[in-house]
């Protein structure tokens, strides 16, 4: 039996890991500023760092329409709940970035009155450090997911 012989310009794959490039590709984020770092994430979007470049250029918010939740700040007790309602609202699969040292662990604030890491809350998929981080430092933390989710690494 002869082999089979395809076009050198013929593309192979699995359907699964067509279905997670292309779940990389069209990532609809879910703002969830709370602080200073919001202000970093919203220039993210802005003209200079151009997130629409990865097809994050909408900013979603109602969580039924995002699968990435950008958590950015610091987390209140009394905001944890609402926190953990958006993300249970959210459309499998969902992805979750922990943007700045507050949301990644509680930062300077070491106190009863917030959460020393949103990961008690929600599970996290990648952390940006920094104080506030800069926008490169969000558009590296989102690349990483991508890389992530591509490669079979976090649940999708």
């Amino acid at each position: 039996m002869a082999a089979l012989s395809f076009p050198s310009n013929f593309l192979t794959t699995t359907i699964d890991k067509a279905a997670r490039w292309a779940r990389t590709q069209s990532m609809w984020p879910a703002t969830f500023g709370l602080a200073c770092c919001a202000i970093e994430m919203m220039a993210t979007g802005a003209a200079h760092n151009d997130l629409a470049r990865f097809g994050m250029e909408v900013f979603r918010a109602s969580p039924r329409q995002a699968d990435l939740m950008i958590v950015a700040g610091r987390v209140s007790q009394k905001m944890a709940p609402v926190l953990r309602q958006v993300y249970d609202q959210m459309p499998d699969p969902k992805w979750v970035i922990s943007m700045g040292a507050c949301a990644s662990s509680g930062g300077m604030f070491n106190n009863y009155a917030l959460v020393q890491g949103v990961d008690e809350v929600v599970p996290v998929d990648v952390y940006v450090p920094g104080c506030p981080p800069g926008p490169q430092s969000l558009m590296h933390g989102i690349l990483t997911l991508q890389r992530m989710i591509v490669e079979g690494k976090v649940a999708s």
